[in-house]
């Protein structure tokens, strides 16, 4: 999940769900979180695989602007 579209079109193969649209206006919080929740329950029911999971990235990383982990 990405917090900006920047960053959402930037890492498209990775991101699945964009939450800026919501900054931006075009979607409001209820519904992101609703796509959100549709995500989540299908992927906990194996009807949909992440772009990560396809790529074979099992990691998190939080990034943090100016901190390197």
């Amino acid at each position: 999940m990405s917090s900006n579209t920047i960053l959402a079109n930037r890492m498209e193969d990775l991101i699945d769900i964009n939450a800026g649209t919501i900054i931006s206006g075009e979607d409001t919080i209820e519904i992101k979180g609703e796509e959100l929740l549709d995500l989540l329950i299908k992927v906990a029911s194996g009807e949909v695989i992440t772009h990560a999971e396809r790529l074979g990235q099992d990691d998190f990383i939080p990034w943090k602007r100016g901190v390197s982990l």
